[in-house]
C-alpha cells in the first residue's frame, strides 16, 4: 500500500506519542510503537492520534472511557478480566485495512467491535489470547439512503437507531426490519441475523442485505462479487469475528404504512396470566403477519405497597396498520388478551420503533442519534427456541424458578409469517419453519463478583429445568446471544457442541467456507467458526 499522507500536525502528534511510549515498560511500549509505525506505513489517510489511539499507559481515563463506553455487560469490565494492549478507532476504511495488516505482521490478536452489545464480551475481552487489541468501528458510521433504488449503504459503526432515523429523514413510508434495541451496532447485529418487530412480515435484517464490504485476512476490501457467494452467505447470520471485518452493508428498504399501532397490556398471575400466556403460545406465530406481539415476563410486587411477588407478563405489540384493523385481528385471533381501543397508540413507524425501545413518548426521533445504550448491568443471558406449546404445569414450574431469583427477566418473541417461509439453509440462521417463538433468558445484579456465583447457578438451574420444554437435537440457541456455557474453542470441547446449537445443519458449511477463506484462522475468538471439526 502507499505510504500515509500525513499532515505536519499529525506527524508531530505521532512523534509525541512515540516519545511518550518510550517511557513505558519495554514489552508494552514496543508493541504499541511498532503498531503505530506500521499503521503509518500502511494507510493512505492520516489519523489524529489523540482521538484514534487509546492506551492505558498514556491516558488511563481516555482508555477506560473508550473501553467501557459501549460495553453492556459489566461482568467483562471487572479488574480481573484481561484488558487490551490498546484500542484503535479507525476513521477511514484504509485504517481498518492497515490494522489487519499490522496485527498480522506483529502477531497481535484482534477483537472487533461495532456496538459493544456482545453478551459474553467477545468484542472487547479475550480470555484465549494474552496480547490482544480492539479495533473499534464506532467512528465508521456513514449512512447513505437511496429511495430511488429502495436501498441504503450503512457503515458498521452506526447504531440501528441511526439507520432508522436516516431512513425516516428521507421517507415516512420506508423502514428496515432489524433490532428492537436501537443502540445495537449494525455491523455485529446483521452478521448474527438481526431479528426485530417486522420479522414476521419481512424476515430478518440479514434476509434483506444485498451487498457488503469486508476486509479479509490479507487486508483487502471485498464486495459481494469479490468475496463470492459462499462468503456472502456466511456473513449473513454466521456470527461476528470469523470471516473478516464488516465495513458496511447494503440493505434493502421495506415499505411501512403511515400509521402504525403499538400497545402494551400487562397481566399478572392473579389476572389469569398463566392461561393467557398459554393461549399466546398457540396463536402468536399464526397471527396476521403485520402483527408482532412479544411477551416480557418478570416478577413484580402484587401491590405497590406489598413485598409479596407475583409474575407479570407484558404483551407488547406493533401492528403495521391502524387501531381499528388491529382490534379486528385481535378479536378474531387473540380475544383472551382483552385489548381495547384505549390501549392502542396510533403513531408513525419511527415512533413505534422508539416506543418498543423504551424511549419516553415525548422524545423526538433525533434521540435515536445518541447511539449509546443506557443498559449497563452485571448479567448472564441464554436463549432457547420453542417448537411445541409449553404446558400449564411447565409454566407454573417456571414461575417458581423466576420467583427464586432477585431480578430475572425473560422475553418471548414470536416467529411464523415470513420467518416460516424462508428455508433454513437460505442463510446460516436456521431457526425458521417449525419455531413458535424464541426465548431470551436474563438475570441481572448490581454487586459484581460478590453474588455472581449465586446468580450464575440460578441461571444454569433454570436452563436445566426448561430443557424438557424447548427444542431438542439440538437444543437451539441464537448466536447473537452468545453463551460460553455451550462450549469454547481451545478448551478441549468439540465445536459442534455449540456450533450445531447456533446453526444446526449449516454449521458444517460454515466450517468449510472458513477453512477456504481464512485458512490461518486469523479472525478468531472463543466461539468463532473453526477451520476444521
Amino acid at each position: 500500500m502507499a505510504f500515509a499522507v500525513i499532515t505536519n500536525a499529525n506527524t508531530f502528534l505521532i512523534t509525541l506519542l512515540l516519545l511518550s511510549l518510550s517511557s513505558i515498560p519495554l514489552s508494552s511500549s514496543t508493541i504499541q510503537q511498532d503498531f503505530v509505525m506500521c499503521l503509518v506505513d500502511n494507510s493512505d489517510a492520516s489519523f489524529p492520534m489523540d482521538s484514534s489511539f487509546f492506551t492505558h499507559d498514556l491516558n488511563a481515563s481516555s482508555f477506560k472511557q473508550a473501553l467501557e463506553t459501549s460495553a453492556q455487560n459489566l461482568r467483562y469490565l471487572m479488574p480481573s478480566k484481561p484488558k487490551p494492549e490498546f484500542i484503535f478507532e479507525p476513521l477511514y476504511e484504509t485504517h481498518v485495512q492497515a490494522a489487519v495488516v499490522c496485527a498480522k505482521k506483529l502477531r497481535l490478536h484482534l477483537r472487533l467491535r461495532s456496538g459493544g452489545h456482545d453478551y459474553e464480551g467477545l468484542s472487547y475481552v479475550s480470555e484465549m489470547e494474552t496480547a490482544f487489541v480492539i479495533v473499534d468501528l464506532s467512528k465508521l458510521r456513514q449512512i447513505s439512503v437511496d429511495l430511488e433504488s429502495n436501498t441504503a449503504w450503512v457503515h458498521a459503526g452506526a447504531s440501528i437507531g441511526e439507520v432508522y432515523y436516516r431512513i425516516q429523514e428521507k421517507s415516512k413510508v420506508h423502514g428496515f426490519p432489524a433490532g428492537l434495541c436501537t443502540s445495537l451496532g449494525i455491523g455485529g447485529h446483521i452478521i448474527g441475523g438481526a431479528y426485530g418487530s417486522m420479522m414476521r412480515k419481512f424476515g430478518l435484517g440479514a434476509d434483506n442485505v444485498l451487498d457488503a464490504r469486508i476486509v479479509d485476512a490479507k487486508g483487502k476490501i471485498l464486495n459481494r462479487a469479490a468475496m463470492g457467494e459462499d462468503v456472502f452467505w456466511a456473513i449473513r447470520g454466521g456470527g461476528g469475528g470469523s470471516f473478516g471485518v464488516i465495513l458496511a452493508w447494503k440493505i434493502k428498504l421495506v415499505p411501512v404504512p403511515e400509521i402504525v399501532t403499538v400497545f402494551t397490556v400487562t397481566k399478572t398471575l392473579e389476572q389469569d396470566g398463566t392461561r393467557i400466556l398459554y393461549k399466546w403460545q398457540q396463536v402468536a406465530d399464526k397471527l396476521d403477519e403485520n402483527l408482532f406481539i412479544r411477551a416480557i415476563i418478570q416478577p413484580a410486587n402484587k401491590t405497590p405497597k406489598s413485598k409479596d411477588r407475583t409474575i407479570s407478563v407484558s404483551y407488547q405489540g406493533q401492528f403495521l396498520g391502524d387501531a381499528n384493523r388491529l382490534l379486528q385481528v385481535m378479536q378474531r385471533s387473540f380475544p383472551q388478551l382483552g385489548l381495547r381501543k384505549k390501549d392502542c397508540l396510533e403513531t408513525s413507524w419511527i415512533k413505534s420503533v422508539m416506543y418498543i425501545a423504551g424511549f419516553p413518548s415525548t422524545a423526538p426521533p433525533k434521540a435515536l442519534l445518541a447511539g449509546k445504550s443506557l443498559f449497563k448491568n452485571y448479567f448472564k443471558a441464554k436463549s432457547d427456541y420453542v417448537e411445541e406449546t409449553i404446558p400449564i404445569e411447565g409454566l407454573e414450574g417456571l414461575w417458581k424458578k423466576l420467583l427464586e431469583e432477585d431480578s430475572p427477566l425473560t422475553i418471548w418473541n414470536p416467529y411464523g409469517g415470513m420467518m416460516a417461509k424462508i428455508p433454513e439453509t437460505e442463510t446460516p440462521f436456521p431457526h425458521r419453519n417449525g419455531t413458535l417463538f424464541k426465548i431470551q433468558w436474563l438475570t441481572l445484579w448490581q454487586d459484581g463478583k460478590a453474588s455472581e456465583v449465586k446468580h450464575m447457578k440460578w441461571m444454569r438451574d433454570m436452563y436445566s429445568y426448561m430443557e424438557q420444554y424447548v427444542s431438542k437435537s439440538p437444543r437451539s440457541a441464537y448466536v447473537n446471544y452468545r453463551d460460553l456455557d455451550l462450549g469454547m474453542n481451545g478448551r478441549g470441547s468439540d465445536a459442534r457442541e455449540w456450533g450445531n446449537k447456533y446453526f444446526k445443519g449449516n454449521f458444517e458449511r460454515l466450517v468449510k467456507i472458513k477453512a477456504k477463506f481464512d485458512p490461518q484462522n486469523f479472525f478468531r475468538h472463543e466461539q468463532s467458526i473453526p477451520t476444521k471439526i
